[in-house]
């Protein structure tokens, strides 16, 4: 159920950082009609930290209602409390999300038994899938390999995220977790190597822009055609870099809105991309043939 390109969707604000809704609904269109795998609502890319608890609940109902059953809708449910992430991963459930996905803890840098009853306390309070996300650039904490081996054997907890870009690391799990856990790339740079090696996805920053592509790679080395999806990937290998010439989701947000499919909004402490990178994200973009 997930697997392939799943997008880490922005979140579409007005230029007082209010939620667009009109736009965020027209998002999940399109991705739908290009063939985009799954969503990923309210994770890093859609701006969580600054969206608040009602927001959080009203956007991924939005996305569930709107979407109703045509991909699967997972939500970003992490925080670095484990009382809030309770409580957004129940919230999620209850309006319907297929998935939940839980970034480490940051800031606070709990130890990897801090990182186990973290998890632990989730998956037991709430019966929803539930995929670990690891991005220790952005967090502070790395949920290490002996960590993942003992949460893969709880009951909720149903595949990884990882961010890392070490390919060595699923390497080392593949054959050390329950059979069903899931691999899940989440970066773009690194994440077709990750697939050969056995993943079965990605999620995406770059499918916001090009969900078709995206979509298409995934869909060629998950049908074993390696060499296929190499010759899409590389021309989308400037992109993929364009996409974090400034902390995300700062560039993705600036190209759908000059691509006219979101207004400029985003908020504090973010602000728009600056000038000088204009050019080099419209060239990546328009490098794509």
């Amino acid at each position: 159920m997930f697997q392939g390109s799943i997008v880490a969707l922005v979140t579409p604000m007005n230029s007082d950082g209010s939620v667009d809704i009109g736009n965020f609904r027209s998002l999940l269109d399109f991705h739908i009609e290009n063939k985009t795998d799954g969503v990923v609502v309210l994770g890093t890319t859609g701006e969580c930290p600054t969206v608040d608890f009602d927001e959080h609940t009203f956007l991924v109902k939005e996305a569930v209602s709107h979407i109703n059953g045509r991909i699967p809708v997972i939500a970003g449910t992490g925080a670095n409390s484990t009382k809030e992430a309770v409580f957004l991963t129940q919230s999620a459930k209850e309006v319907g999300a297929d998935a939940c996905l839980l970034v480490t803890p940051y800031y606070n840098k709990p130890n990897q038994q801090g990182l186990f009853e973290h998890y632990k306390a989730i998956n037991d309070a709430v019966n929803i899938p539930q995929i670990l996300y690891n991005v220790p650039l952005r967090t502070g904490c790395d949920l290490k390999n002996e960590t993942v081996i003992l949460l893969s054997q709880l009951s909720n907890i149903i595949g990884i995220k990882d961010a890392t870009g070490e390919l060595e690391r699923i390497d080392f799990l593949k054959d050390k977790v329950k059979n069903n856990f899931i691999f899940i790339s989440g970066d773009d740079l690194s994440f077709l190597d990750y697939m050969e090696r056995g993943g079965c996805g990605v999620i995406s920053v770059t499918a916001n822009v090009k969900p078709d592509l995206m979509h298409n790679i995934c869909n060629s080395i998950l049908n074993g055609d390696i060499k296929k999806s190499k010759n899409i990937n590389n021309q989308l290998s400037s992109l993929h870099e364009a996409m974090f010439i400034e902390s995300n989701p700062i560039p993705v947000k600036w190209l759908l809105n000059y691509l006219g499919l979101i207004n400029e909004g985003i908020r504090l402490p973010l602000v728009e991309l600056d000038k000088k990178y204009h050019t080099n994200l419209i060239e990546a973009f328009k490098s794509i043939k």
